[in-house]
């Protein structure tokens, strides 16, 4: 049995990888705790999940009691404050970040782990720091390509500088998909990560009607489903366009993001609201319930950089557990899973007419439809979490240095 801190940079509400990956090496008898952030008023300082995952939080900046009187007023704010003004606030965000990285290597010292699994290069030096301090064994564990990343641009250089100095110091390293393993393997001469891809917990292909109830959609048109994180990129605003040329059919978007309010504009300025509707975002544990209630889900993200050329993501899997027919975009990763087991179209990343065409063959067909739901059904098995978990207690057993 290990003490296992792991470290994220996030509230961890809704973090389903990490979740996972906590809950099987608890169930193996180590000892795990999740360092995150804290937000007053949404999240707990502390607490313990399900299969005895303890989770310990550290407020998110040092000014968090005022942060909590005015975040109502920062809401529906717009644009970037400019001259000294802006100044201000940048240099106090860059303080916030510095003490919630002090008081998470704090948090995981207090701990005294055996080994510290930091998620994705935003923590990767607080974790290497606490390991280092601790006399830990260190898992990076890189869920993106960060050095080619939407949103990322600026922070290339450093963001490359610390993987390359760090990740060879890590005494084991994991990633999402084949593609990129190959390249940190590379990129970094490390040996080769091993890889977890996103997928869920296998479940039962579940009955529901939830969305057609919540939304009170009284036609019986299938529903066009993205669920998933509402950022650029990921070729939603293309998706929202289509739908005026797509008649009878529902799109849902089930997240959100920065791109939810221009997204929502978009569908009222096309004159589509009553046929495509928005939901926030929902707990994991609910989230099954949803995607299972739509007739296809839908995946069109674009090839903007190298870490959407590498992607799967995490939807794609869950579009397979609720036994959706899928499409999706022809990138490497995407196109690997979709073939080998049959399970929709393919369309050309940003090619809005082979996107659309897509979407009226497989809504205009219900048979078509079924076809794929049942390949999807058949893969659920061997596409869910259960079948790769293996892996990870593989890993642990190497750096631990012990035999199971």
């Amino acid at each position: 049995m290990a003490r296992i801190s792991m470290i994220v940079w996030n509230e961890f509400t809704n973090d389903a990888r990490v979740l996972k990956e906590a809950q099987t090496l608890s169930s193996a008898g180590h000892h795990v705790s999740v360092h995150a952030l804290h937000t007053p008023g949404v999240t707990l300082l502390r607490e313990t999940l399900q299969g005895g995952v303890s989770v310990l939080r550290v407020p998110r900046s040092p000014f968090w009691k005022y942060r909590k009187s005015t975040a109502a007023s920062k809401v529906g704010a717009v644009g970037k404050p400019a001259g000294r003004l802006g100044l201000f606030r940048f240099s106090l965000r860059v303080v916030a970040r510095l003490w919630a990285h002090f008081y998470l290597l704090l948090s995981i010292l207090r701990a005294k782990p055996d080994l510290v699994h930091s998620h994705d290069v935003n923590t990767l030096v607080t974790g290497w720091l606490a390991a280092k301090v601790s006399r830990a064994h260190l898992v990076y564990d890189a869920h993106e390509i960060s050095t080619s990343r939407e949103g990322y641009a600026g922070l290339r250089k450093i963001v490359g500088l610390i993987e390359r100095m760090l990740m060879p110091r890590a005494d084991g390293t994991i990633t999402t998909t084949d593609a990129r393993a190959k390249f940190f393997a590379r990129a970094y001469r490390i040996p080769r990560p091993i890889v977890l891809q996103n997928r869920p917990r296998q479940q039962p292909v579940l009955q529901s009607n939830r969305i057609r109830e919540e939304l009170g959609l009284d036609k019986p048109w299938p529903i066009v489903l993205y669920q998933g994180g509402i950022q650029q990129g990921r070729g939603l605003e293309r998706l929202a366009c289509l739908a005026h040329d797509v008649p009878d059919t529902y799109f849902v978007f089930i997240g959100g993001g920065r791109l939810d309010g221009p997204l929502r504009a978009i569908v009222q300025e096309a004159g589509v609201s009553d046929r495509v509707r928005f939901i926030p975002t929902v707990s994991l544990v609910d989230l099954p319930a949803y995607t299972a209630s739509a007739d296809i889900g839908v995946q069109p993200i674009e090839n903007t950089c190298f870490n959407h050329f590498t992607t799967d993501s995490n939807k794609l899997f869950e579009y397979i557990q609720a036994g959706l027919p899928v499409i999706a975009s022809d990138l490497p990763e995407i196109r690997r899973v979709v073939r080998e087991y049959d399970l929709g179209l393919l369309v050309r990343p940003s090619d809005s007419a082979a996107l659309v065409e897509a979407i009226k063959q497989l809504a205009g067909n219900k048979s078509l439809r079924l076809y794929y739901a049942e390949s999807a059904c058949k893969a659920s098995s061997r596409l869910s979490w259960e079948s790769q978990e293996h892996e990870l207690l593989k890993l642990y057993d190497k750096v631990l240095g012990c035999d199971r």
